[in-house]
């Protein structure tokens, strides 16, 4: 008979089943290695569904043989004919006592603790139309979500919190993404004041797994313009990896969390903000934006005065490396610095990740400039340059790095950069996004850090009203971008 024709009978029915569950089992096998999902398109939330890990249920009748149900104890109450006798009056003491003791123990277990603490998704008004989305954002984004601190010769140095991002089955190990913010040197006084700093590679770096046991991370890799930083963990269980949304938009609905001493989640409710940066801050910062009411850990929170701030400082790091998620429970950022309520947008860390993946390393093209964008200008200020100078968008010049070639250029403070290779430019994010794909284009070819390369710019000159097309050369680097503020000393007299 031909093949064509054969008959499938049960047998070879279950042999072909049993061919394909072994190629299922092998395509497995070959990529044990599983990473962080970004997603663009939206679900709907009753698609989200958490990943839950059970231990062997035990079979009732073992369970109710071996561990029978204690007696359930009532109040003790004395009948009205018997309340004139003395032995029963005692008997009643006793078994009182008995269950006092029984209500006591029974409110220390954790079903029973249920109001020792609460955020703002439970004492904020405010938020009862998001308050169902959010709690079920919140309990979806929270296993990716660990604590970490780090030691210097056995001193505490920081603790943050980290993401999940990958993990290897095989190895049994993972990935964890934090602030690069955990090993950085303390020095008051510096603070956060200056873009880069000194940081401690070679610190000791504890994370805290949410089954209360600890491992000791080794460091894998530090990015100083993102402030973030890599570490590998041997894990003996399977982690919940983080999911990422690269669409983030200004007024929208996001909530940062973070973890306490205890591990328990400190949650805020907030919308994400575009602001002009601090002069110490990156450009491609995004913010976000809350009350003073809404900022809560897992207890009960107040508004923090002025002598409160510094147990403000001293909590704001269990925050820093945790996840902006919006109320699908997806990451749409990473907190940067939790005291300026600045993170680092997932578009970014986006291409931060896989060019870390592919390269090992996230160059970035440095310009020596900072700019405040037109697009976030009051509408009357915007209008204004449309209608006399035909200006569009772009970005506005707000510092020129002492002795950079964007100075030797002639760019200076108030100049409006149009267009970076022939594109135009209406955000600092999308810029970033731009210096990250010229770095990672160029760095292939160069495989040096520190390699030269020119590209065009589009100038509007501020001061003499007129366009100009420029070859800007910029600079490759691995490495962490600062401006410097430029300065001129003064050896003699200028005035008579």
């Amino acid at each position: 008979m031909p093949k064509a024709g054969r008959r499938r009978t049960r047998g070879n029915l279950v042999t072909e089943r049993g061919r394909e569950a072994k190629k299922k089992k092998k395509r497995a096998d070959d990529r044990p290695v599983l990473l962080a999902a970004f997603v663009e398109s939206k679900k709907s939330q009753s698609e989200a569904k958490l990943d839950r890990v059970y231990a062997d249920v035990v079979d009732s009748a073992t369970e109710e043989s071996s561990d029978p149900p204690s007696p359930l104890l009532h109040r003790p109450y004395i009948p009205d004919e018997l309340a004139g006798r003395a032995d029963i009056l005692a008997a009643f003491r006793e078994a009182n006592a008995t269950y006092e003791a029984d209500i006591e123990r029974r409110s220390a277990v954790l079903t029973m603790d249920l109001y020792s603490s609460s955020s703002c998704l439970s004492n904020d008004r405010r938020l009862l139309h998001i308050r169902e989305a959010a709690k079920d954002a919140v309990l979806l984004a929270a296993n990716s979500i660990i604590s970490l601190s780090s030691y210097l010769d056995d001193e505490p140095l920081n603790r943050c919190c980290g993401l999940w991002i990958q993990r290897d089955d095989k190895k049994k190990t993972a990935l964890v993404l934090t602030s690069a913010y955990l090993i950085r040197a303390k020095d008051p006084s510096l603070v956060r004041n200056q873009r880069t700093g000194e940081y401690h590679r070679d610190a000791s770096v504890i994370v805290h797994l949410l089954d209360g046991t600890t491992a000791l991370a080794r460091f894998i890799y530090l990015q100083e313009h993102y402030d973030l930083a890599l570490y590998e963990v041997v894990v003996d269980k399977p982690v919940q990896l983080s999911t990422f949304n690269d669409n983030v938009h200004s007024g929208q609905d996001v909530l940062r969390l973070g973890r306490d001493e205890s591990l328990d989640l400190r949650i805020t409710h907030g919308r994400v903000e575009y602001r002009f940066p601090d002069h110490h801050e990156r450009c491609h910062y995004m913010y976000f934006s809350h009350d003073e009411l809404s900022v809560s850990s897992t207890t009960t929170s107040k508004p923090y005065s002025q002598g409160s701030w510094d147990r403000l400082d001293e909590c704001s790091l269990h925050e820093d490396g945790g996840p902006i998620i919006d109320l699908e429970g997806k990451v749409v950022g990473m907190v940067i610095s939790q005291m300026k309520d600045t993170f680092l947008p997932s578009s970014i860390l986006h291409k931060c990740l896989d060019f870390w993946r592919k390269l090992k390393c996230i160059p970035r093209a440095h310009l020596g400039m900072t700019f405040t964008p037109i697009k976030f200008l009051d509408p009357i200020c915007i209008e204004r340059m449309r209608r006399k100078h035909n200006i569009e968008s772009g970005l506005i010049v707000e510092q020129v790095s002492k002795e950079s070639n964007a100075e030797k250029l002639g760019i200076r403070k108030g100049d409006i950069i149009e267009r970076l290779n022939g594109q135009y430019i209406s955000t600092t994010t999308e810029l970033e996004k731009m210096l990250l794909d010229i770095g990672g284009d160029h760095f292939p070819k160069a495989k040096v850090s520190n390699a030269k390369l020119d590209i065009r710019i589009q100038i509007f000159r501020a001061t003499k009203l007129c366009r100009r097309a420029r070859n800007l050369t910029v600079t490759v680097s691995d490495c962490g971008e600062d401006i410097i503020e430029g300065t001129c000393p003064i050896t003699v007299g200028l005035w008579r």
